[in-house]
């Protein structure tokens, strides 16, 4: 997800695609760690998302 496209999500939607994109990291994690996965760089790019939405929650509790 790009910060372009965050920054336009109200604070509800962020709360709804945190709780996705940490439940998709955390089933790619688990099934990376019994075989692995076909496209790696996958847990990268979902942690870095799950980085964006976090810091735009936080610069809109800070304002």
């Amino acid at each position: 997800m790009k910060q372009s496209e965050i920054v336009n999500l109200s604070v509800a939607e962020l709360q709804d695609q945190l709780n996705q994109l940490t439940s998709t990291y955390n089933s790619l994690k688990s099934s990376h760690a019994v075989s692995p996965i076909e496209n790696p760089l996958q847990i990268k790019s979902i942690r870095r998302s799950i980085a964006r939405v976090k810091t735009e929650l936080s610069k809109r509790e800070l304002q």
